[in-house]
């Protein structure tokens, strides 16, 4: 550091302080950026307990009928709109209610519920949490949904419904296949189904068309012959 040489005789002086409201603008950033969230868009959502509930939501709700169960369950999830009317709108879980008239599980679902509403009010990367439910296996067995899916619980297909609605509001992307995979199941499909079609007994039958069904060899070669249902097969005849 180079000397400074004062000719004058010194009056007064002052200490320079930084700008303190540039200092608290940059403290705020710092706190946003430490406690914000990303989603998937990588976006910071910025959700704290502080928010207060809308007295209007818009939500959907998904039915879910399981085979070990008489009654079915009713999901509803419950979104809320972050910015609205701005550029920076962004559409995001708050709350889930399950409704069914089974009361076996009763406790879990009330316990269930509130779990997941507090972990969609905090905000962030709710993703993690379909995850944990879809990884919850029953020890009696899981069942088969219509279409032949395998559900290991009803914990996990309750998993598989909040993955969907994420999905449909764009907060988590939908699973994409490419091309080449595509192409590959769909020649795996053909040739499966090529080779174990059912064919029809009488497709390529030599015999003359209309004959009947032997009831000694089973060949549908039984024709009237000289007055008399005769088997061209085996030679089976009614006249003997």
């Amino acid at each position: 550091m180079s000397k400074l040489s004062i000719d004058r005789k010194i009056v007064k002086y002052r200490v320079q302080k930084p700008d303190v409201e540039k200092a608290a603008a940059e403290k705020e950033v710092a706190l946003k950026e430490a406690r914000g969230r990303k989603d998937g868009a990588g976006k910071v959502v910025w959700m704290h307990e502080k928010l207060e509930r809308p007295e209007v939501l818009i939500g959907s709700t998904y039915k879910i009928k399981t085979p070990v169960s008489d009654h079915a369950m009713y999901v509803t999830i419950n979104d809320i709109i972050l910015n609205e009317g701005t550029e920076h709108e962004h559409r995001r879980p708050f709350e889930v209610f399950i409704n069914s008239k089974n009361l076996d599980h009763f406790q879990w679902i009330v316990a269930l519920t509130r779990i997941i509403s507090a972990v969609f009010r905090k905000g962030g990367d709710v993703a993690f949490l379909t995850e944990e439910l879809k990884a919850v296996f029953d020890p009696r067995g899981g069942y088969w949904q219509p279409g032949g899916k395998f559900m290991p619980s009803i914990v996990a297909e309750l998993g598989f419904v909040v993955e969907r609605h994420l999905q449909t509001i764009g907060l988590m992307p939908a699973p994409e296949m490419d091309e080449s995979r595509r192409a590959l199941i769909e020649a795996k499909r053909a040739e499966w189904e090529a080779r174990d079609k059912q064919k029809d007994a009488f497709a390529d039958s030599s015999y003359p068309e209309g004959a009947q069904l032997c009831a000694k060899c089973s060949t549908a070669a039984v024709v009237m012959m000289d007055g008399c249902m005769t088997c061209l097969s085996c030679g089976d005849s009614k006249c003997g």
